[in-house]
């Protein structure tokens, strides 16, 4: 399962995302119906087929603070364990460049937001779903360039609002704190690029320094990565997937929609989320996943 953050509460700026209560009704499902495991035990039992049926990890990419402050007590509350993809050039005060965008937009004080300067159009920002479609529509539209390039856009972007929060990601002592919690840290590069877009040297030192920050901060080293964006061949290529095994890595998960199964590639896991606002259309959601699998296995119980 992946997961980003765990809002306080609904927010038209992220729809996309859950909030307490949401979390706390998608968790009780899993505790309830099927077998969480760490994704360590997980990728045991399933290579030695012992797996237990219905059996699902839980996942956050990129470290938010909500993951410390909201997801955390849920998820002890069901004595359930995750794991925690982390990008750590945004810890401790910083701010992922696709929020950056984001918080710009929700707090731009004008009807009219003009981006035609760096190519990006104009925008009505009147009324939450003009500003809800502006975010979507910039942020797909910088996503893939280049780093330098994405962080001036979004400077630019940035300029031209003001009060943009620098609360939103995690403290080292809150990342200390989750993972002596029993959560599993893992990897996910310093600056969450697309790799596919960086040249070899910088891929690489974006995996290796991500994984030596997390080492020295947590006094062991991550056992799994998960590839920024995530999408296989096109956001990550196969030479991303051979730079995370040289670095020691044991396993990987990307975005790619789909259940694992003992066929699956350790180092490109799938990865699901069923995005329904209700328990049924959530449940049917998940076990549908599950149930395709079998049926391609030839093995539906």
């Amino acid at each position: 399962m992946i997961y980003h953050r765990v809002l306080d509460e609904p927010d038209f700026m992220r729809p996309g995302e859950v909030d307490k209560v949401a979390f706390t009704w998608h968790m009780r499902l899993l505790a309830k119906h099927f077998n969480v495991l760490s994704l360590a035990d997980a990728l045991d039992r399933m290579q030695n087929d012992t797996l237990p049926p219905r059996a699902v990890c839980i996942s956050f990419d990129d470290g938010y603070a909500d993951n410390y402050n909201n997801a955390l007590p849920i998820l002890r509350k069901f004595n359930l364990t995750a794991t925690f993809f982390i990008a750590n050039g945004f810890l401790n005060g910083g701010r992922m460049w696709n929020d950056t965008v984001i918080e710009a937009i929700r707090h731009y004080p004008g009807p009219v937001l003009d981006l035609t300067e760096i190519g990006l159009g104009q925008f009505d920002m009147i009324y939450e779903t003009q500003k809800t479609q502006a975010s979507c529509n910039v942020i797909q539209q910088i996503k893939h360039l280049p780093i330098e390039k994405r962080d001036q856009y979004t400077a630019y972007i940035a300029a031209q609002s003001q009060n943009l929060p620098d609360d939103l990601m995690m403290t080292s002592e809150q990342l200390t704190k989750l993972y002596r919690s029993g959560m599993e840290i893992g990897g996910h590069t310093v600056n969450h690029p697309i790799l596919a877009t960086l040249d070899d040297e910088t891929a690489n030192q974006e995996i290796q320094q991500n994984k030596l920050f997390l080492t020295q901060l947590l006094n062991v080293a991550p056992r799994f990565f998960a590839y920024p964006n995530g999408k296989p061949d096109t956001d990550y290529l196969q030479k991303h997937k051979q730079m995370v095994m040289q670095n020691g890595y044991q396993a990987a998960v990307s975005t790619h929609w789909g259940v694992a199964t003992q066929n699956s590639d350790r180092w490109q896991l799938p990865r699901f989320t069923p995005w329904d606002n209700t328990p049924v259309k959530f449940m049917i959601r998940i076990l549908s996943k599950f149930n395709s699998t079998q049926i391609k296995l030839g093995c539906l119980k």
